[in-house]
């Protein structure tokens, strides 16, 4: 009973302590993700550069460009809601920059009953940021290319449907009249580990718990 008792002590001192760790590891990367979505977000705003030749989502991400082109008159419509609009979409139109390239530009928000209007086209500077969304989940519908209803940037697929490269370009301003720029922003990037702290914490509390009345009930059974 004796060596029973050490040894469940043993082993809920080491889970307690492990439990814990896992709390305090959480806590010091509270700062650092911080740190590094500030640094994310000096990028997006930073002046924009030429368009790499090979751009790398790895590299390249939230990389502000700028682009000067035609827009070609292939759509997109990506099915987004927005928090002061509504239910729309997000246009993504085939762009024709002077070089030759042809790349994606996600040009914003159009309203549901704007879906099949005519957008601006004509020549343009558009000025955005490099983006790899990584929108698709088991929750998402599958997307149906027939009928123009799209559910996540797919970037790889989009691009495949509209025979480009690719490469999309988030908008951050104005692309024409009707379009409503919906930027790059750092709200997309979650900083979740002042959860996960607490979450580690309050599972050392119940362990700690568990642990002290298992102890309390074999001492008590050797009184």
């Amino acid at each position: 009973m004796r060596r029973g008792f050490f040894t469940t002590l043993i082993l809920g001192l080491i889970g307690l302590g492990i439990l814990i760790s896992l709390g305090l590891w959480q806590k010091g990367r509270i700062p650092q993700k911080a740190a590094a979505i500030a640094k994310i977000e000096a990028m997006i705003n930073d002046a924009p550069v030429e368009l790499p030749d090979w751009p790398e989502p790895q590299h390249d991400a939230y990389l502000p460009v700028k682009l000067h082109g035609t827009f070609g008159e292939a759509e997109l419509h990506v099915l987004v809601s927005s928090r002061d609009y509504g239910a729309g979409f997000r246009i993504i139109a085939p762009f024709t920059a002077d070089t030759g390239r042809i790349v994606m530009v996600d040009r914003g928000y159009v309203p549901t009953a704007a879906k099949l209007a005519e957008r601006p086209k004509g020549t343009i500077e558009v000025i955005g940021n490099l983006q790899w969304p990584d929108e698709r989940d088991r929750f998402i519908p599958q997307d149906d290319p027939d009928t123009n209803y799209w559910y996540a940037r797919d970037v790889v697929k989009m691009a495949a449907a509209l025979q480009v490269e690719p490469v999309l370009i988030v908008a951050r301003e104005s692309t024409g009249a009707g379009i409503l720029p919906m930027p790059t922003t750092v709200a997309s990037i979650p900083n979740n580990h002042f959860s996960y702290m607490v979450q580690w914490f309050l599972f050392a509390a119940v362990w700690f718990g568990m642990t002290s009345l298992l102890l309390w009930r074999m001492r008590s059974k050797r009184g």
